[in-house]
C-alpha cells in the first residue's frame, strides 16, 4: 500500500468543506477561516442548525452562537494514553461483537486494513509500534465473528501483559462486549466496496 487508504476520504471532505464554507458565507455574510498552511477553508461547523435560524424574519443576516457545551466538571486538557486506550479497546471491541458472522471478502479486508491503519497511525508512537509487531506475530484473524473477537480479545491481552495489567478471560469476551441493541438490525456493519456518505 503507497497511498494512505484515508487519504481519499479526507479529500472528499475538503471538497465538502470548501463547498459548504462557500455557500455558508454567501448567504450570511460570513467570513471563512482559512487554513494557514494551504489557505483552504476549515471545516468548522460546531452544531447543527435549521436554516431559518441562520437568517432572521427581516432577511438580515445573524449568526446564532453555537450552545455552550457542559464541561460536567472535567478539566480542559488533552486526552491521556490511557483514556485514549480504553476507548480504543471500547471501540475495537464493539466493533468485533458487531463483525459478521459470514464476513464478505470485503469486510475481511477491511477489518485487516482498519488494525494496519491503527498501527501506523495510531496517536501514541510507542503503542502503534507494539500493535505493529502484535500484527506481524499474530495476524488478524476475522473469519467469523467469534474468531475475530476471540483474536482481538488475545491481541488486547499482550497489550494487558506488557502493561503488567489483569488478563482478561477470553471466553467472556461476548458477556462484556456483546452486540449492541439497535432496532432492526440498524447495527449490523454493511460492508461495501464503494463508499457512501449520504
Amino acid at each position: 500500500m503507497s497511498e494512505n487508504p484515508l487519504h481519499a476520504i479526507f479529500q472528499v471532505f475538503e471538497g465538502i468543506s470548501h463547498c459548504v464554507q462557500t455557500h455558508l458565507s454567501q448567504l450570511g455574510g460570513l467570513a471563512t477561516e482559512q487554513s494557514p498552511t494551504n489557505g483552504r477553508p476549515i471545516f468548522s461547523l460546531s452544531s447543527p442548525f435549521k436554516a431559518n435560524q441562520l437568517i432572521s424574519a427581516d432577511a438580515t443576516p445573524t449568526i446564532v452562537p453555537p450552545k455552550e457545551i457542559p464541561n460536567e466538571g472535567k478539566s480542559a486538557t488533552p486526552v491521556t494514553k490511557e483514556e485514549l486506550g480504553r476507548a480504543t479497546w471500547t471501540f475495537l471491541h464493539t466493533l468485533a461483537a458487531q463483525y459478521p458472522d459470514n464476513p464478505t471478502r470485503q469486510q475481511k479486508k477491511d477489518v485487516k486494513q482498519l488494525m494496519d491503519i491503527l498501527s501506523r497511525m495510531y496517536p501514541c508512537k510507542e503503542c502503534a509500534d507494539h500493535f505493529k509487531e502484535i500484527l506481524r506475530v499474530n495476524p488478524v484473524q476475522a473469519g467469523s465473528q467469534a474468531e475475530f473477537s476471540q483474536w482481538l480479545c488475545h491481541a488486547h491481552n499482550v497489550v494487558n501483559r506488557s502493561l503488567g495489567k489483569v488478563v482478561f478471560p477470553c471466553e467472556r469476551v461476548d458477556a462484556r462486549w456483546g452486540k449492541l441493541e439497535c432496532e432492526q438490525r440498524a447495527c449490523d456493519l454493511q460492508g461495501t466496496s464503494t463508499t457512501n456518505f449520504w
